[in-house]
């Protein structure tokens, strides 16, 4: 069952962003440090190896009580028995997602601009992650920053649970806070430092304010 509570902070893997880190160690250290959810992304990783770390990542997580969520890839997602999957505009249709996973999957759909937030399939999804928000590394074909007034504004136009995502530091994401985000989807803020629970921690204070 699906609590928007769990978008707090919710971690969004990058193998490549880990400074050689496994992905248990790097994932296991932020849920130390406040992480509510964890979306596992594998961009070119076998199929064979992201079931692997995504089996390997819901034996740590399913414990805790921390959801895991699979991008784009529902078939991993139903093999290893995952909380669900977070999609983008070109992936697989929530409506099919939907019949695929079932009533309980958690299901997460990326926007990034009016005409995708008005569209019949925004109104689907048990939340939306909404971005970029600012100028980030981690895709190379990501839209024009939102910036806050524009996420302002595409929040909005929603009365579903949202999170920011994009280049969000713990440094710039308190506005986006007060601009109406449910919570913060992180990237290398959380799974590029050094101190992966210190990182994590300092997200997690800005919702004590």
């Amino acid at each position: 069952m699906f609590d928007p509570a769990s978008l707090r902070l919710c971690l969004v893997t990058d193998r490549d962003l880990s400074l050689g880190r496994s992905l248990i160690d790097v994932v296991g250290a932020a849920v130390q440090g406040g992480v509510t959810m964890v979306q596992l992304r594998e961009k070119t990783a076998p199929t064979r190896a992201f079931l692997e770390e995504a089996r390997a990542l819901k034996a740590l997580l399913a414990p805790l009580g921390v959801p895991l969520i699979i991008n784009d890839r529902a078939d991993i997602a139903l093999a290893i028995g995952a909380d669900g999957v977070h999609v983008g505009q070109t992936d697989m249709p929530v409506e099919t997602l939907r019949g695929l996973l079932g009533p309980d999957a958690i299901i997460g759909l990326s926007i990034t601009n009016h005409q995708q937030i008005s569209s019949p399939d925004a109104a689907l999804p048990d939340y939306l992650g909404l971005g970029p928000l600012y100028l980030q590394q981690t895709k190379t074909n990501a839209a024009a920053p939102l910036g806050v007034e524009g996420f302002r504004t595409l929040r909005a136009a929603t009365s579903k649970p949202v999170v920011a995502i994009g280049g969000l530091k713990a440094d710039n994401s308190a506005p986006v806070l007060a601009a109406g985000a449910n919570g913060l989807a992180v990237v290398s803020g959380i799974v590029g430092a050094a101190d992966v629970k210190g990182a994590a921690d300092a997200f997690t204070r800005l919702f004590d304010h």
